[in-house]
């Protein structure tokens, strides 16, 4: 790592600067639905697990854990997503409620069901996913709709940075794409983007760039071979990010740690050692730390650590959890360059 060093103070100082932003948050949301049980015989129907249940919980899931994390850190977000006029959708609206998030942001709609992710989890391990999910893309008046509510939350709140959190479920198409990062780069606003395939190309002109490997992979078609050289890869990284108009690209290399690329820095931090009991959501927690760095300019290194560490605390948890300010400020002070 080039050289480079911060004081705990400064930590300190941007911890209690994350307060002060709020984020707007583009993006597929869902409920998380939970089946908690104990396994202890097979089904004589067939060769599966018996699982008794014997807790159900609903959480808030997809774009919305993104709010969730950046709520966790201080920041105020406002979602802007679309559900269905359903019961699955009352249930995402009361746990927005609870949670003491904005409503403002969301559309219903009569031509799509909520999106719900049920999981169950026996003896602690997660024994089947069952998704209820449309991915077709919404209507275009339903993106103009959007469109409209995005102008005019920008035009009454003032927004520190823009997250898209893109689950493939139909809500990001190109032309919001385009119209929400032009209006962001008039009005001064950094966009931060968590993407899946579909959209991979789409976003140019961002300012935060942020996919896993294996979205990496799919999004341009490499082969395996091509990610293991780190200077190779950072030639692939920069190569895109020049071709998109990306000002930092960061790379989540799961228990490789963690990859950023911009002009001035091109590292690789390692993962810190683990205890991995779940990775769901750790990329909305990465997004989310990577995002309210960006808006408050910090020094790309420190960002990428700060990231790096909130997505290996969060995997230590079963299920989709937010993040523990405190713990992470904690390992923050402790960083190799933090003197």
């Amino acid at each position: 790592m080039k050289k480079y060093s911060v004081r705990k103070e400064h930590i300190r100082e941007l911890f209690k600067s994350f307060n002060n932003l709020t984020a707007l948050v583009i993006g597929d949301v869902m409920v998380d639905s939970y089946m908690w049980g104990s396994v202890s015989r097979i089904s004589p129907e067939a060769p599966v697990p018996i699982v008794t249940v014997k807790q159900k919980e609903k959480r808030l899931g997809g774009a919305a854990n993104v709010a969730l994390n950046l709520q966790a850190l201080g920041a105020t977000p406002i979602l802007c997503s679309v559900i269905g006029v359903d019961s699955d959708g009352q249930a995402f609206l009361d746990l927005l409620r609870q949670q003491r998030l904005s409503q403002k942001g969301i559309l219903k709609s009569r031509e799509r069901n909520t999106t719900v992710k049920t999981r169950v989890i026996g003896n602690n391990h997660q024994m089947i996913r069952v998704d209820e999910e449309t991915e077709d893309d919404i209507a275009g008046y339903e993106t103009d709709q959007l469109l409209h509510l995005i102008t005019f939350i920008q035009e009454h709140d003032k927004i520190d940075v823009i997250i898209f959190e893109d689950y493939n479920k139909g809500l990001i198409t190109l032309r919001l794409i385009q119209k929400v990062v032009e209006s962001a780069r008039k009005r001064g606003i950094p966009v931060a983007v968590d993407p899946k395939k579909k959209n991979f190309l789409n976003y140019k002109g961002v300012t935060l760039f942020k996919p896993n490997l294996k979205e990496l992979r799919e999004g341009l078609k490499l082969d395996v071979g091509d990610t293991e050289d780190e200077n190779e890869l950072q030639k692939i990284l920069s190569g895109f990010r020049n071709k998109q108009k990306i000002d930092t690209l960061l790379l989540t290399l799961s228990e490789k740690g963690i990859c950023t690329n911009s002009r001035s820095v091109k590292e690789i931090l390692p993962a810190h050692i683990r205890t991995i009991a779940d990775v769901s959501g750790a990329g909305d927690t990465v997004i989310s730390v990577a995002a309210l760095c960006l808006a408050l300019e910090t020094n790309p290194i420190l960002t990428a650590a700060l990231a790096n560490l909130s997505g290996g605390l969060v995997c230590e948890q079963i299920g989709v959890v937010p993040i523990d300010k405190e713990n992470l400020l904690k390992e923050a002070l402790y960083l190799d360059f933090v003197k």
